[in-house]
């Protein structure tokens, strides 16, 4: 039976544009599962960084299982785990069993998105079709991150804030039952391929280590035995995740990736642009919501602004990257970055929308993107052809790593302000937006990381043809 193509394409995006959508719509529910579940100030953190660690710390074996199994099987088994993982987090009753359950939905998403992407690549040939197929792709996963908080403000205003869960479900099931209908089968490569599950243990293991410990160091102190040793372990962990890949026949990560000066500034880039973006989007979700008193939905619509500039600086930096190269436009988005989250520092809970909220997330919006979209092009524009995958794989699991680990920072940091104010005799309100501006300063910091380390990055003037796949990609 022939398949349309552009039917396989529509089962492929809309299984990804969950899978981004699930990252933003549970932000502007956090509020309604910290009081229903009880959820500490600093463990609340672990509801978004459970699901980004074990995706981004699984991503590059969910495409080794692609590769090995099968991208269709690979796919439909991700898109079941992330269906009964998503019903299980809604119908949570503790803060452990929402964990867990985030954590499973992070590894179904690490087995789905690039199963789907190793689909649509065989699916399309080589040009026009697969350039167009590539521009879906991340249109409507962009747009899966904007809707993201529109529609999670919308379910947890109307119904509660388990369908923020929930409502993958239905979706879940009409995927699944339309992928053996709709998705040609792509067949498993030949020849002897790795399956290097000790390297994803490891790194997600020694990442988990160092986020918890990091969490517990504001109410243990930094030199308390379970600190220490968390952090003894996670950094022993990654040790041995580093002498295994240099010395396994197929490593998760190919020792000569990490040596490409190109790809491993980007990957430094984008792990702390990660960290900013999720910190920034975290704190002004409850700021909104708990300290200026806006519903679920209404903080939701007033992120919009920030989805919009992101969207016009994404049609903007393929022709600035042409002209320019990839640094000074990477050097400019950084800039707007660290503007929009200062301006974003200096809000407080009296002040209009208008004149403290929407300016600093228009120009975080538009920064955010004039960062990511060169830093994406930059870590493929050198490697070969046969590495181009890995080393897209290796950014991807940078930023999201980078993103979990920054917030488990910034969320330390912003609590333990907020606790001290508190004791201090300041209001609960008042101590919120101490804590909050502590945060967004704290994430601009991160961000002045990612401008020294621009600033230091290879010159990369890429062809037009390495801009727009690159492009695509991102």
């Amino acid at each position: 039976m022939r398949r349309s193509p552009w039917a396989t394409l529509t089962v492929l995006a809309l299984a990804q544009f969950i899978v981004v959508l699930d990252v933003t719509i549970v932000n502007v529910a956090l509020p309604h599962i910290q009081s229903d579940l009880g959820f500490t100030a600093d463990g609340l953190q672990w509801v978004i960084s459970a699901y980004t660690l074990v995706f981004g710390g699984f991503l590059l074996l969910g495409g080794r299982a692609a590769d090995l199994l099968g991208s269709r099987r690979v796919f439909v088994t991700g898109l079941i785990l992330f269906g009964v993982t998503s019903l299980a987090g809604g119908l949570a009753g503790s803060p452990g069993l929402l964990i867990a359950a985030r954590t499973l939905q992070g590894l179904g998403g690490a087995m789905l998105s690039p199963a789907a992407l190793g689909i649509l690549t065989v699916t399309f040939p080589h040009g026009r079709e697969r350039n167009i197929a590539m521009g879906v792709w991340g249109g409507l996963a962009g747009l899966g991150g904007t809707l993201g908080v529109v529609a999670g403000g919308f379910l947890v205003d109307a119904l509660s804030w388990r369908w923020v869960f929930i409502v993958n479900v239905p979706i879940v099931v009409a995927l699944v039952v339309a992928t053996p209908l709709i998705v040609p089968h792509v067949r498993p490569h030949a020849g002897r391929r790795g399956f290097d599950a000790l390297g994803a243990l490891l790194a997600t293991g020694g990442l988990l280590g160092v986020v918890y410990a990091v969490v517990r160091a504001e109410p243990l102190g930094w030199t308390s035995a379970e600190v220490l040793g968390c952090l003894a372990g996670g950094v022993l962990l990654l040790a041995a995740f580093l002498v295994v890949e240099a010395r396994v026949d197929t490593p998760l990560v190919p020792m000569r990736l990490l040596r490409s000066r190109a790809l491993s500034s980007a990957g430094a880039a984008i792990a702390l642009t990660g960290a900013a973006f999720l910190s920034m989007f975290f704190l002004t979700a409850i700021f909104l919501q708990q300290v200026r008193g806006d519903s679920a939905l209404r903080a939701g619509v007033e992120f919009l602004p920030m989805g919009g500039a992101a969207i016009g600086a994404a049609v903007l930096a393929t022709p600035l990257i042409t002209r320019f190269g990839t640094r000074p436009v990477q050097l400019a988005g950084t800039v707007l970055s660290v503007a929009g989250l200062v301006l974003l520092s200096r809000a407080d809970a009296t002040g209009s929308y208008a004149s403290q909220i929407m300016p600093g997330l228009i120009l975080f919006g538009l920064g955010i993107i004039a960062v990511s979209v060169p830093a994406q092009i930059a870590a493929v524009v050198d490697v070969t052809h046969a590495d181009a995958g890995a080393a897209s794989g290796v950014f991807t699991a940078f930023q999201q790593v980078g993103g979990a680990v920054g917030l488990a920072v910034v969320t330390t940091l912003s609590t333990s302000r907020t606790t001290h104010a508190l004791a201090g005799g300041v209001s609960q309100s008042d101590a919120l937006v101490d804590g909050f501006h502590r945060g967004l300063l704290v994430a601009a910091a991160f961000t002045v990381g990612t401008l020294v380390v621009t600033l230091f990055s290879p010159r990369l003037a890429p062809s037009a043809e390495q801009i727009a796949g690159a492009a695509a990609a991102a």
